[in-house]
């Protein structure tokens, strides 16, 4: 995995202010690239192109970055894996291509030299990438399908400006230290800043599979999706599709994903929970013929979330070399320099332990499999099952009663009462929209909050985002891969691992197990009323141990919903929120919440959310005004 920054610009800018900011902002993402850097600019300093690499494929000098094809007319900077280029190699050969190293990237400049910006279409990966051509004078942006590799961008005066990570943006000057309010107001309501939105006002995020172009002769900008989730195929409707071949096909494509992700020239392994996702990955892995690497993180001190015991079930089922390692006590040091990595925060206190299973696996290996994207393509979070319920339900109730329920549960429950979500949920229409379930801060909390906020309604943001389609659970999945996948998920996986220079793989992102999961599988294969990921367990039954606990439903965590009720964490807590010498938080309702938390009601993820935001705005000096 790698780092990139690079700038373009029609102006005649200050030359050297530009190159100076490029190395710096690309040593910034020394994190991401430990093992060496480039940079390049053209003839008249108005092109720059850095990079930060972490070798992978092909460790040697020929790998480097910024990268030239062999006709010197094209440049290279790339973030990423492409699962398939041994396949696109072979074709592009057989083309007449010359290719002068092992690397993928330089299999990506080749397949662009070959169909132009068609490009993207061929590739199975995970990437951002900027590739400038020297002929047209044109710059191009490109990010996955799934969003697994970041891409920061900012235009202005005739300039574009991007980075994998928004911390570099921020060294140049031209960008402000003003927080984007609808931002902010979409992050304390949904938990993260969704699509195109940044966090910060006048930067924006390439969102997952998008192409920016920017031609320097005309200074003409084109943005595009080149790719997009399937409809459902017409044979599931008519339930003419065949559960057993289902099962099989979703078997080859995990398999063949799995395979593929597996090539490197550096130690890899499974992080294996125990769970149906990571020990599916695990059966598949097996299947390679090779000694398996597996390694689970233990909280010895915290049994609740401690699942050794079940990943070594899975370990010793494949005889895999498996290693168990043990993460200690949290200390409160590591907020900070979460939130100065995190670059957009994001309300999911999870990141704790993926930091600390990311820097422990570091340790023995460079690359690792994860289970990511199983939840959001086969059905397997806990709300959407009670979606079911609450849409069965809800049809029962008169509207005139489901709005008032709704309203006086946001008007007389604390935040943190259990139930009060889900009662505000009612008034929704539950057949053609969808709620939001996972909202931290309603509408009225937020006005109390944030005095000076602008409070944009926040269905009209996920409403451009929103799939249309009249099954339910159809609606929640694909919003969950559209918006919570990339903007939580995999941020969080990302910024852990990348802070740790550890490469994390998604099998399950495979763009074709994708496009199985949303258009060949039926609701009633992913999620019930009393049953979620009902196809993934069909293949668990075919090739896990029959002692596997397929119902097991156990989060990635750590206590801290009880650190933060006493001891180091809790007056941490309130130092930060509420003896803040320029508070853009309401310190008398953040210490309602924070109250409300000491008294039993669960505010965990409200008061980490809290906590992050102002730690990460006081790092790079931001201000809502």
């Amino acid at each position: 995995m790698c780092g990139i920054i690079g700038y373009t610009s029609l102006d005649n800018i200050n030359v050297d202010i530009y190159k100076r900011w490029l190395i710096n902002g690309r040593d910034l993402l020394i994190h991401r690239g430990p093992d060496d850097k480039g940079a390049w600019f053209n003839n008249e300093g108005n092109v720059g192109l850095g990079h930060r690499r972490l070798s992978i494929i092909d460790l040697s000098v020929l790998g480097h970055q910024p990268m030239f094809n062999v006709n010197n007319d094209l440049c290279i900077v790339f973030n990423g894996e492409i699962y398939n280029y041994l396949d696109l190699k072979k074709d592009l050969l057989a083309k007449g291509h010359i290719l002068k190293s092992d690397s993928d990237t330089e299999v990506v400049l080749a397949a662009y030299s070959e169909w132009g910006n068609n490009f993207m279409n061929h590739l199975n990966g995970m990437f951002s990438l900027a590739i400038y051509n020297l002929a047209t004078n044109r710059i191009l942006l490109v990010r996955d399908r799934a969003g697994e590799k970041p891409m920061f961008y900012s235009i202005f005066k005739n300039t574009l400006i991007f980075a994998s990570e928004l911390k570099a943006l921020l060294l140049n000057k031209e960008i402000g230290n003003k927080i984007d309010k609808d931002a902010i107001n979409c992050y304390l309501s949904m938990g993260y800043v969704p699509g195109e939105l940044c966090i910060i006002n006048g930067v924006n995020k390439l969102p997952p599979a998008h192409a920016l172009e920017f031609d320097l002769n005309k200074g003409n900008i084109k943005k595009w999706k080149y790719w997009s989730l399937p409809e459902i195929d017409e044979n599931v409707l008519k339930g003419a599709l065949d559960e057993k071949s289902l099962v099989d096909e979703l078997e080859y494509l995990l398999e063949d994903s799995v395979k593929r992700q597996m090539v490197s020239d550096v130690p890899l392994g499974v992080l294996l929970s125990g769970g149906v996702d990571s020990s599916l990955i695990t059966a598949m892995a097996a299947r390679s013929g090779n000694k398996i690497k597996t390694f689970t993180v233990g909280f010895p001190e915290h049994s609740k979330f401690d699942e050794r015991s079940h990943a070594k079930l899975i370990a010793d089922y494949f005889s895999t070399e498996h290693t168990e390692l043990n993460a200690s006590d949290v200390s409160i040091d590591l907020l900070p320099r979460l939130a100065r990595q995190y670059d957009e925060p994001i309300i999911d206190s999870s990141m704790i332990p993926t930091f600390l299973v990311s820097q422990l696996v570091r340790q023995h290996c460079i690359v690792a499999l994860g289970g990511d994207g199983g939840d959001e393509l086969f059905g397997g979070y806990g709300h959407y099952d009670r979606l079911l319920i609450l849409q069965k339900n809800a049809a029962k109730i008169p509207n005139i009663i489901r709005t008032s329920l709704s309203f006086l549960s946001e008007k007389y429950l604390p935040v943190g009462f259990k139930g009060r979500v889900w009662l505000q949920s009612l008034n929704q229409d539950l057949n053609n929209g969808l709620p939001l379930i996972a909202s931290y801060f309603d509408t009225k909390t937020r006005k109390s909050l944030l005095e000076k906020g602008n409070f944009t309604n926040v269905d009209s943001v996920r409403k451009k985002l929103f799939p249309s389609n009249s099954d339910i659970i159809q609606r929640a999945t694909r919003m969950d891969f559209l918006t919570y996948l990339p903007e939580d998920i995999l941020v969080k996986v990302d910024r852990a691992s990348m802070l740790n220079s550890l490469e994390v793989r998604a099998p399950m992102l495979d763009f074709r197990i994708i496009e199985f999961a949303f258009s060949k599988v039926p609701t009633s294969l992913k999620t019930t009323t009393s049953n979620r990921k009902i196809i993934l367990k069909k293949l668990v039954a075919k090739v896990l141990p029959e002692s596997f606990d397929q119902q097991r439903k156990q989060g990635f965590g750590v206590p801290i919903e009880d650190w933060f009720r006493k001891g180091e964490w809790n007056t941490f807590l309130k130092e930060t929120l509420l003896n803040s010498r320029d508070p853009i938080f309401n310190v008398d309702i953040v210490k309602k919440i924070i109250e409300g938390h000491e008294k039993g009601y669960n505010n965990t993820e409200r008061l980490f959310g809290l906590l992050m935001f102002e730690l990460w705005r006081k790092e790079y000096g931001l201000t809502l005004n």
